[in-house]
């Protein structure tokens, strides 16, 4: 079985040869030999329950309460646990760090479609980033509501050609239409858009909304605060007002200073 030294275990753990001697004293990691000499030795099983030390360490715990968990008939459950409530955490983590990333991804992506580069923009890229989870939620409602409507659809399609019944067909397109306007009213009280010009969060009127020209992420309105007709970026409308208070109140800020 190897041993060893005192330096080389501090090497194979990360720690001092002066951390080793220490716990060498408070009696947490004991040599399993001494030489002649007085020459610490460890073996392989103090160089593992080192390493549990310096994991215990780095939780948090003090040198008493790692010496009192050691000296457990069966301290492994206890580190157990512990491990698995730092792996969770380490797991936490990790998902963090990785919407952190993916915003900072969107945010370098919304920059690049910025014309002019200023905080206004930053701001409205921020907002729309902050909003997107709320807007996909909205999206989902009115996918999964009009779904009975595409299978009615359909069905009506497939008995017209392969059974010449056309009568589910009216059946359908009325309540499409009827469907279609009920869920727009709904889903225009639901959204807002951000003007790229003066940054105004605002609600449009529902006939000019319905009509407007659109992409999956924008619609051609006239901002009415400062009067541009163009594509203005949607948003959830949910924190609208909030949104737009705070905006107001930078603006003052920004004119008073």
């Amino acid at each position: 079985m190897s041993k060893y030294t005192t330096g080389e275990v501090a090497k194979l753990c990360g720690v001092t040869v002066r951390t080793v001697q220490y716990y060498d004293t408070r009696g947490i990691l004991v040599p399993s030999e001494l030489t002649e000499g007085g020459r610490r030795l460890y073996s392989e099983d103090d160089v593992k329950r080192m390493k549990i030390v310096c994991f215990l360490r780095e939780l948090g715990l003090s040198i008493d309460a790692i010496g009192q968990l050691l000296a457990e008939e069966d301290p492994g459950s206890v580190i157990s646990l512990l491990l698995d409530e730092q792996e969770a955490a380490l797991r936490k983590e990790i998902g963090e760090r990785e919407k952190m990333l993916e915003k900072l991804s969107d945010l370098r992506a919304g920059l690049k479609s910025v014309e002019e580069f200023s905080l206004e923009s930053i701001g409205d890229i921020a907002y729309i980033m902050t909003n997107r989870d709320e807007l996909k939620k909205n999206h989902m409602i009115l996918l999964l509501t009009g779904l009975p409507l595409s299978v009615l659809q359909l069905a009506a399609i497939i008995l017209w050609i392969v059974k010449g019944i056309w009568q589910l067909f009216p059946v359908w397109a009325v309540l499409a239409i009827f469907y279609g306007v009920i869920a727009s009213r709904w889903y225009f009280r639901k959204t807002a858009y951000v003007c790229p010009g003066c940054h105004t969060v605002f609600q449009p009127k529902f006939k000019e909304a319905f009509w407007a020209s659109h992409t999956p992420a924008a619609r051609k309105l006239t901002c009415p605060a400062c009067g541009r007709y163009g594509f203005c970026v949607e948003v959830a409308a949910s924190t609208a007002s909030t949104a737009r208070t705070a905006r107001t109140a930078g603006s003052e800020e920004n004119g008073n200073a």
